[in-house]
């Protein structure tokens, strides 16, 4: 079992965990990094990671973003901009720290979101970019349904529930998030500037029954990025396509990067 480890960026550590295919032919290949979902973390990708390591053969990171999971909290309160500085500062500090020189953006959710807005300034790692649910534009589903999970926060169990992946940052982390999707007038990016600047490869994917989000942000990115991009709405699929239709979503993600994975 893969252990995890803690990456020090000086004013923030990381917790992280390195995965290896179960089969290695020695080639090569890209790394695969994992950008969770908003409430997310680790644990919560379940075994989707080490399943795409395995069928791609390539290396892959996931890890607690900051704030998440066993991570430590910002050093500063990021407010509504969490996920551009998540992309343009953080993210290319930890590729740095750990010698990833060659990277495919694998990202959920808000995730998703990151991998984007960090594949806007073409960096010298990305190869291509994987999104499931991202957003790239608030909608009025994405804030209700966020407005419900405020209410299951204060007065259900949910607290209690991410509280056992989170711990100490269940709170912070609930409203950062919460409080960043509902303010006035909030986008999760600049997509009319962003988005035309993505030039690698981008494959998007979605459910069909997303309640944070419609199609409508499959036609955004596709419209938008500069590069090739292919889009996959998924039937009878929610807010999480990995883990609701995995087989079908591995097979879509595992095709896309193979001709993409060999590195150098």
């Amino acid at each position: 079992m893969a252990s995890d480890e803690l990456i020090d960026l000086g004013d923030r550590r990381l917790r992280l965990r390195r995965l290896v295919p179960r089969q290695d032919d020695g080639l090569q290949r890209t790394t695969l990094v994992f950008l969770h979902e908003g409430l997310g973390c680790i644990e919560m990708w379940r075994d989707f990671p080490q399943k795409l390591c395995d069928a791609t053969r390539c290396s892959g990171i996931v890890y607690d973003r900051t704030g998440y999971g066993r991570s430590t909290a910002w050093p500063h309160d990021p407010g509504v901009r969490y996920m551009e500085l998540e992309a343009d500062e953080v993210l290319p500090r930890l590729l740095t720290a750990l010698a990833v020189e060659d990277c495919v953006l694998v990202g959920h959710s808000d995730g998703g979101t990151i991998a984007l807005n960090y594949a806007a300034f073409d960096p010298e790692p990305l190869r291509a970019v994987v999104t499931l649910a991202a957003h790239a534009i608030n909608e009025s589903v994405c804030t209700a349904s966020i407005a419900k999970a405020r209410e299951q926060f204060a007065a259900g169990d949910l607290r209690q529930r991410l509280a056992k992946y989170h711990g100490s940052n269940v709170d912070g982390a609930f409203r950062l998030w919460s409080q960043a999707w509902l303010a006035p007038g909030f986008e999760p990016m600049d997509a009319d500037r962003r988005l035309p600047r993505v030039m690698v490869p981008v494959q998007a994917i979605q459910g069909e029954d997303d309640e944070y989000g419609s199609e409508l942000q499959l036609g955004i990115i596709a419209g938008k990025v500069a590069g090739y991009c292919e889009t996959r709405l998924i039937p009878d699929c929610g807010h999480s396509p990995h883990l609701q239709q995995p087989i079908y979503v591995l097979a879509e993600i595992t095709r896309f990067i193979a001709p993409l994975a060999l590195a150098g």
